[in-house]
């Protein structure tokens, strides 16, 4: 039975989000509900396990301070999640003065080989990955966040607070440079 059938003033996501506001009880089906995405988009971008169910407790746990900050405009409240996610990855990775971490399998790496437009083979594959390690974290995040993770790009505006077409935009750019120095 969902906090949905439990409650009959909880019809929706926005609802449970205003009940959590006023009552921290409500917080726990929305952690419940997101918990195992941003665990993995987090595990995505750490090498240690341990270290990504730490920073994943992080996120829930600034979301549950900051939740009274939170206003609804259009948006998943997922991609607010996601926005404090990044915000944790990359505070760890200055913290620890660690180099970024891109966990990708085969499969990616073709898609993004043919998405600019080659054919993938062996020597793409390791020009590919020498090319992404020396891309800086905007631009990393952004092939991550589209190709890595399959996400649309009004959603990656949204978690990186720019336009949906701001976000292909800078996401074809990169594709760009990339396929540049892959040459």
């Amino acid at each position: 039975m969902s906090i949905f059938n439990k409650n009959k003033n909880v019809k929706s996501e926005k609802d449970l989000i205003n009940l959590a506001k006023q009552d921290s009880n409500y917080f726990a089906p929305i952690y419940k509900k997101y918990h195992e995405q941003i665990f993995r988009f987090i595990y995505q971008r750490m090498e240690s396990q341990d270290d990504a169910a730490d920073i994943t407790s992080q996120v829930f746990l600034k979301a549950l301070i900051n939740l009274n900050k939170y206003e609804f405009r259009g948006y998943p409240f997922s991609s607010w999640l996601y926005k404090i996610a990044l915000n944790e990855v990359n505070q760890h990775y200055r913290n620890t003065k660690n180099k970024r971490l891109v966990n990708i399998d085969e499969t990616e790496i073709k898609e993004i080989i043919v998405e600019s437009g080659d054919f993938f083979n062996e020597e793409k594959r390791e020009k590919l990955l020498k090319t992404l390690s020396e891309l800086n974290e905007e631009k990393l995040i952004l092939i991550e966040m589209r190709f890595f993770e399959k996400r649309a790009f009004k959603e990656i505006g949204q978690i990186l607070n720019i336009t949906e077409n701001n976000a292909k935009v800078r996401t074809y750019r990169v594709l760009e440079e990339m396929k540049g120095k892959m040459l």
